[in-house]
């Protein structure tokens, strides 16, 4: 029986940050619901539009996070290349 491999990309390591991305995405939805049914009118637009971009950046960060740890093992490894006198 073979043993499963772990994944070389740390983002599945990360359940801590999913779960944060997750319950805090929740939250807001969950915010903007209760905006909506509390809120005058009037005064929704702003505080939907500063939810919403809240979201927009838990949802950001969660993508990106990843990509910038891929990006500096990228340039470590670059680096590491052009100290050991790689081909330019």
């Amino acid at each position: 029986m073979t043993e499963p491999t772990s994944s070389p990309l740390a983002e599945g390591r990360w359940l801590w940050r999913r779960l944060y991305a997750f319950l805090a995405s929740c939250a807001l939805l969950w915010l903007l619901a209760n905006a909506i049914d509390r809120i005058e009118p009037e005064d929704l637009p702003p505080i939907a539009s500063g939810l919403m971009g809240l979201l927009a950046l838990t949802v950001i960060l969660y993508l990106v996070a990843p990509t910038a740890q891929q990006l500096m093992v990228l340039v470590a490894d670059l680096r590491s290349h052009r100290v050991r006198g790689g081909a330019r």
